[in-house]
């Protein structure tokens, strides 16, 4: 049987994020074989992942990255099932690892085959799940592409944004940022009033002339005070009309047209953990 040095635990730790025990077991099944004893924590792992398959992995990190010229934006959620181990750092930068890499994908299908560092990510999330104990899994992913796309994450990557503007201008970045923000704190349910789903525009209605009627008004009124009412959730629900959160007396259209008088939002996404 070959002698099992601490070095190559190490190497097999480093390579893998494998435990220590693990690691050393790994490489005594193997007889000091260092691929095999690779083989032998992934299998781990699928096992690992098929008795957790059912679980609810609604904890993690959603990390918003962009290129380097600003023109695309993704995010991503790497999910797991407890905010102790969304809290880590390895797992952290792990997400970090992935949203670099998904900038060069446009779906998740995509990405799950994409090499990360020899193997393919779907391959590492299942190496993951077998080193942390836990379901890991890529919840989130979504892209933007426009003239200049910025990012922001809120504070414990619960939540992230990317926001797209229709031209590259002095303070584009601040701007996209602030926009981010926005978003993350008020959860707008579209970019415009254009991107409300007709059944939501029709329940709002329903819901307006049913408080209508209990307030007494009457039937023939109740067209023209429920638009009121619709023009008012466009206003608090939708991102470019909505009032502004460091400016209130301005709506977020207005702000991004005091950057540049042509400068407009054209686009956003979302992801808010646990939501």
């Amino acid at each position: 049987m070959a002698k099992i040095t601490a070095a190559e635990v190490n190497k097999l730790r480093k390579a893998t994020g494998a435990g220590m025990m693990d690691c050393k077991k790994a490489l005594v099944e193997t007889d000091g074989d260092f691929d095999k004893a690779i083989e032998v924590l992934r299998k781990k792992g699928q096992k690992v992942a098929a008795k957790r398959a059912d679980r609810d992995s609604a904890e993690g990190a959603a990390i918003a990255k962009t290129n380097a010229d600003n023109t695309k934006g993704v995010i991503i959620s790497l999910n797991c099932e407890t905010d102790f181990v969304a809290k880590n750092d390895d797992f952290i930068n792990l997400a970090k690892d992935f949203a670099e890499l998904a900038l060069n994908y446009n779906s998740k299908e995509e990405f799950l085959k994409a090499d990360y560092k020899g193997i393919s990510v779907e391959d590492k999330l299942t190496e993951q799940t077998g080193v942390i104990g836990e379901k890991i899994e890529i919840g989130a992913f979504k892209t933007l592409e426009a003239p200049f796309v910025g990012s922001y994450i809120h504070a414990g990557n619960k939540i992230a944004v990317i926001t797209a503007l229709s031209k590259n201008v002095e303070g584009a970045d601040e701007a996209a940022k602030n926009v981010s923000m926005q978003a993350a704190a008020m959860n707008p349910v579209a970019l415009n009033e254009n991107g409300v789903d007709q059944s939501t525009i029709e329940k709002e209605i329903e819901i307006a002339k049913d408080q209508l009627r209990q307030e007494g008004k009457p039937e023939e009124m109740l067209d023209n005070i429920a638009k009121g009412k619709i023009k008012r959730f466009f206003k608090d629900n939708t991102l470019v009309n909505q009032a502004y959160i460091k400016d209130s007396k301005q709506s977020v259209s207005d702000y991004v047209k005091s950057v540049d008088s042509n400068l407009e939002v054209v686009g956003f996404k979302r992801v808010g953990l646990g939501e």
